[in-house]
């Protein structure tokens, strides 16, 4: 039962999207079909989360093979929780898209797209072995470009170019680097990998390996500067693509980085390591929170802040302890739900204003206060106000780096916290508080689009009201990583 549970998260939705192809002119069938996926897949990640979120592990080998030659999934409280929040962000996505999504659209292939990402990204969670964390990326990348184009707009498509051009190099760095590392350790399944290495020096064939997935994995998760195509794509897909993208992708990246770095490394990582990645940081906090201030499309505003957030959970990996580790995990899973529900958020102002531009954006707290009070939540949660999610998590990195004597980039990520609290502001004032233009009438918001963003809302004030659950979770989570296996 175990094993169906492990495999599952990635199973349903394939198969779902195999489905869907076949139904793609029938929409309403495509839809059914995605959302009976969508909730076998979440049920799955839960029964997973449940199994593994004490410490414990999951593991099953394909094809007749032994490790480390067969092709392996392995649960631990790190991949089990990450599969469950990605459950929680495709129910939601799910029920934003039945205001998003027409029929054109399901047409165009949005229902197989969207499940064959969530499979992917639980795949990359969830795959044992180096090489088919690379392979699960790819298929990321397949499906984003899809998504990004469904709608064949010239803005799109060059959209798409350059997210295309960008992680094609990511990937050459990436292959690049395994294939370094498979020379030096002669496996490539994660476990073994960690076991094995920790026994040798350190040699320069590895850690020019490490070195180049570093920054494969860097670009995929859009740290500064290997950043530009983020902004310049995520915002011409449709929203509850947009929304996912913002949530998962660069989250998965980011996750990769986490898993390969220690598990090739242990938690003290190459030497020199741990202060290039804090530059690295510190710049992309400061660097694009400033940067967001001078955006008024919403969708790009969310996009730099995507960005920005990620600085914080390489701050975490930078600081190269235990408690860093727990602190960006901890970070990783309040960012997923946080920056999803802020692109649901953009998708709801501008059909309540028939824009994104914050120019012309006004009266919503006004005409529909319910709606308002759930989309200051995530704004609130993003800059770091309690007793919402966010004040944790920059609490608790903040503090994991002052507790090891760091000065520069602990308060680096406070100014990045104060200018992100300027620009929320600044998206009330002008999306919310200010009054409308004489003759301009707020539209009403569909329903769908409310209680997708009430869903991830909720689960916002939950963690910021009892923090001390993800945080045991992820110092289970955190351990895992670090020891190569369980408590």
């Amino acid at each position: 039962m175990y094993g169906l549970v492990l495999i599952f998260p990635v199973i349903a939705p394939l198969l779902g999207a195999g489905l869907a192809a076949i139904l793609r002119n029938r929409p309403l069938a495509q839809r059914t079909v995605m959302e009976i996926s969508v909730i076998v897949m979440a049920l799955a990640s839960l029964l997973l989360f449940l199994r593994v979120r004490g410490g414990y592990e999951l593991i099953m080998a394909f094809g007749g093979w032994v490790r480390p030659i067969a092709i392996s999934f392995r649960a631990d409280a790190l991949g089990g929780t990450l599969s469950l929040v990605t459950g929680l962000i495709g129910i939601a996505g799910m029920i934003y898209a039945r205001a998003d999504v027409a029929a054109r659209r399901r047409r165009a292939g949005f229902d197989s797209l969207f499940l064959a990402l969530l499979a992917a990204v639980n795949g990359a969670f969830l795959t044992g072995d180096l090489f088919n964390l690379y392979v699960w990326f790819e298929l990321m990348l397949v499906c984003a470009l899809g998504l990004i184009t469904l709608d064949r707009r010239k803005a799109q498509i060059d959209g798409a170019v350059r997210y295309a051009v960008l992680s094609m190099l990511g990937a050459t760095f990436i292959l690049t680097g395994i294939a370094f590392v498979v020379a030096e350790a002669g496996t490539l399944e994660l476990h073994d990998l960690r076991h094995t290495l920790a026994e040798r020096e350190l040699t320069l064939s590895l850690a020019t390996g490490g070195a180049l997935l570093l920054a494969g994995f860097a670009l995929k998760a859009g740290l500064f500067p290997l950043h530009f195509w983020l902004p310049a794509s995520y915002h011409t897909a449709p929203l509850t693509a947009s929304a996912v993208f913002a949530g998962l992708l660069t989250k998965a990246g980011l996750y990769a980085c986490l898993r390969v770095m220690v598990t090739l490394f242990g938690v003290e990582l190459l030497p020199g390591f741990p202060p290039v990645l804090g530059i690295v940081a510190a710049l992309t906090m400061l660097v694009f929170a400033v940067s967001a201030l001078a955006q008024q499309d919403l969708r790009r505003l969310f996009a730099f802040h995507i960005i920005a957030q990620v600085g914080y959970m390489a701050m975490g990996l930078s600081i190269a302890t235990m408690a860093g580790l727990q602190a960006a995990i901890f970070y990783m899973v309040h960012s997923i739900i946080v920056q999803t529900n802020l692109f649901f958020a953009a998708g709801a102002i501008a059909r309540a204003d028939g824009s994104f531009d914050l120019r012309t954006a006004g009266g919503i707290a006004r005409s529909q206060p319910l709606l308002a009070g759930m989309v200051a939540v995530p704004m609130l949660s993003l800059a770091g106000i309690p007793p919402f999610s966010g004040f944790w998590a920059k609490f608790i990195v903040i503090r994991a780096g002052f507790e090891e004597g760091m000065i520069g980039l602990p308060l680096a990520a406070l100014l990045a916290g104060l200018l992100t609290i300027v620009s929320m502001g600044s998206v009330w004032a002008n999306g919310f508080w200010k009054s409308r233009a004489a003759g301009r009438i707020a539209r009403p918001v569909p329903t769908a689009m409310f209680w997708a963003i009430a869903t991830l809302s909720g689960a916002t004030v939950l963690i910021g009201l009892f923090p001390g659950f993800l945080w045991e979770v992820a110092g289970y989570a955190a351990y895992a990583l670090a020891m190569g296996g369980t408590r």
